[in-house]
This record gives C-alpha cells, structure tokens and sequence, in this order.
C-alpha cells in the first residue's frame, strides 16, 4: 500500500491528473491519460504492473465511432 501511496503523492505533486480503479480482485489501478499517451500501472500487496499505450498521432473523424460500437458492444 505504501508503494501506492507514494505514486499517488508523486503524481500529485507532479500535477499529473489520474483516475484510481478496480478490475481485478488483488489490484487498484492507476489510470493516467497524459499527451498522447495512456498509462495503466496496477498495484498489488506483491507486485507493480505498468503498461504503456501510445499513439501514432493518426487522427479519424467521427465515422469511426461507428467502429467503436460495431467491435465491442454487447
């Protein structure tokens, strides 16, 4: 948890905006949305998980929503 703690303070500290989440029993997420990139990094009682997403600067216009709900609704 200390581990945890001290992120959250550094980022703060940073200015960083993050979101805090639950996916998995034993993990909170950190998710940190910072130009053109996205960050997830998962802390456990044992473990640290960070994983990075990054753009290629490509940009699409709004008919590519229609992708978004065709993939992945329910």
């Amino acid at each position: 948890m200390k581990k945890l703690i001290d992120f959250l303070n550094e980022l703060e500290d940073k200015k960083i905006h993050y979101k805090l989440a639950k996916y998995c029993d034993d993990y909170i997420m950190v998710e940190i949305a910072v130009p053109g990139e996205h960050w997830e990094v998962e802390f456990s009682p044992d473990d640290v998980r960070v994983e990075k997403f990054k753009s290629d600067g490509t940009l699409f216009d709004e008919s590519e929503l229609r992708d978004l709900f065709e993939r992945f609704s329910g």
